[in-house]
């Protein structure tokens, strides 16, 4: 069986448009062989819930980079363990509450004279203007429970910044447009859980990631197939995980070729659960 892990920003939607449409023919095939397409992201369950309306998914997914995972109830023949019940998924939560993070965040950019401006003290218009979401997407992109992202104002102390986070017993990563700031999780943590779920449940998987940040990078090393989407980071990330691939095109169409690509060569017949 076949299951593939995917980020969304500059991967399965363009950086800008967020537009999916290169990719529809692998989206098409994955859905006819029954292959579970798990989006992985830094959005909101808010936002996620839209994508995954406009995409047709109906399979688990990573939202706040791992900051909790949701999975549609009876997805899997087993309840998760420590999953609450909730508007008909199973949550694992794996993040610190949004109001620590925030704070501690504004703790240290005050104690290192670092300005920062996070998603808190955005307006929707300043959202907006800095991700070319339309306003109702905006309005879901702050409906944040896990995951602070911010933005360095100035060129500041950025290094001491991030210190000081790490001191306080967070994380940090860096996206395709955000700074971000989360407790002790990350989008492997929560990717382990449902690869090794899928196991429990179907027995032998072969797993597919696809990413283009560096925020995707620690998932993608769990991979059997990682591939890293063309884009700005794409030198960096292969340096650092050479066994991966790199798509000739960006966004959706790379995405579109990589996916298809490991279709074929893994054969339908192994991969329809």
């Amino acid at each position: 069986m076949l299951v593939v892990f995917s980020d969304l920003d500059g991967t399965l939607l363009d950086a800008q448009s967020y537009d999916f449409s290169p990719a529809a023919p692998a989206l098409a095939a994955l859905a006819r062989l029954r292959i579970p397409l798990v989006l992985v992201s830094s959005k909101t369950r808010a936002e996620m819930e839209y994508w995954r309306s406009r995409l047709a998914n109906t399979h688990p997914f990573v939202v706040e980079n791992g900051g909790a995972v949701y999975v549609p109830e009876g997805s899997f023949p087993f309840p998760l363990e420590r999953a609450l019940r909730r508007e008909g998924y199973e949550v694992l939560e794996l993040g610190r509450p949004y109001r620590e993070l925030v704070a501690a965040l504004e703790q240290a950019a005050a104690e290192t004279g670092t300005r920062v401006l996070a998603f808190h003290r955005m307006t929707l218009g300043q959202v907006r203007r800095r991700t070319g979401l339309p306003l109702a997407l905006a309005r879901r992109a702050k409906e944040r429970e896990y995951d602070e992202p911010f933005e360095v104002v100035g060129g500041g102390a950025v290094e001491a910044l991030l210190q000081a986070l790490q001191e306080r017993g967070l994380r940090w990563t860096r996206g395709g447009r955000f700074y971000h700031v989360m407790g002790d999780n990350d989008k492997a943590a929560a990717v382990r859980i449902l690869a090794d779920a899928y196991r429990r449940a179907h027995g032998e998987v072969r797993t597919v990631g696809l990413g283009d940040a560096w925020n995707d990078l620690d998932f993608l090393r769990l991979m059997d197939m990682p591939v890293i989407v063309a884009g700005p980071a794409a030198s960096g990330m292969q340096a650092a995980l050479p066994r991966a691939r790199v798509t000739r095109q960006p966004g959706p169409a790379g995405w579109n070729e990589a996916v298809l690509d490991a279709i074929a060569r893994h054969g339908a017949s192994e991969m329809v659960p």
